[in-house]
């Protein structure tokens, strides 16, 4: 078997691995996945030798389209500020659109990548750096004046959080819109900085 061969079988069965998770309820292991396949459990392991890379292989499987969202993005000619948009829109979109045809599977699935969150934090790093290249070239235009790209990074991930993080999107659903988003993205343009406007300059809370 070739490099390529061998790339595809482990896509399949990764893919049928999702399926089976929703179908079962349950992680699926790789008992499970050498019955439902038709395999025997030696090519399974010869596949995924290690007993995370099942897990492994679902996940790449999982964040593909996201990865491909974030890169043709990140690569087009869009104005920044619509690069903005569309780096949050359109995964919110496909989160959104899974989400929604079957909510048990959605959450199952993210309950598992929290649970092994150590084996998907290369995802999240992934796009924090995809960011990162979106705020230096809004910074380039002009904006997030008096940021550091780490500081802006922190600041943007969290006016936006709840249109990247699934658990934040099962809780609110139908309170979350592109149009939101949109005025989101396009309130960080009209006035994210590190300027002192006054909001900062008091020793302490007090009553109004």
């Amino acid at each position: 078997m070739t490099r390529e061969d061998r790339t595809r079988e482990r896509a399949r069965l990764a893919q049928l691995a999702i399926e089976l998770t929703a179908k079962r309820g349950a992680e699926i292991t790789p008992e499970v996945l050498a019955a439902e396949a038709g395999l025997s459990r030696a090519r399974i392991d010869a596949l995924f030798p290690q007993e995370s890379d099942l897990f492994d292989a679902t996940a790449e499987r999982w964040f593909a389209p996201h990865v491909e969202m974030m890169e043709d993005v990140v690569s087009s000619d869009l104005p920044t500020i619509r690069k903005f948009y569309e780096f949050f829109a359109r995964r919110f979109v496909h989160h959104r659109k899974e989400y929604r045809r079957d909510p048990e599977t959605f959450a199952l699935l993210c309950e598992l990548g929290s649970r092994r969150f150590e084996r998907v934090r290369s995802y999240i790093d992934l796009a924090d750096h995809y960011l990162c290249e979106l705020i230096a070239q809004a910074q380039a235009d002009g904006y997030f004046e008096g940021l550091e790209i780490d500081q802006a990074l922190s600041l943007i991930n969290q006016m936006v959080v709840a249109y990247t993080q699934p658990e934040v999107l099962m809780m609110l659903d139908e309170r979350l819109s592109e149009h939101k988003l949109a005025v989101i993205v396009e309130t960080m343009f009209a006035g994210l900085s590190g300027r002192d406007r006054g909001a900062r300059g008091v020793s302490g809370l007090r009553a109004a």
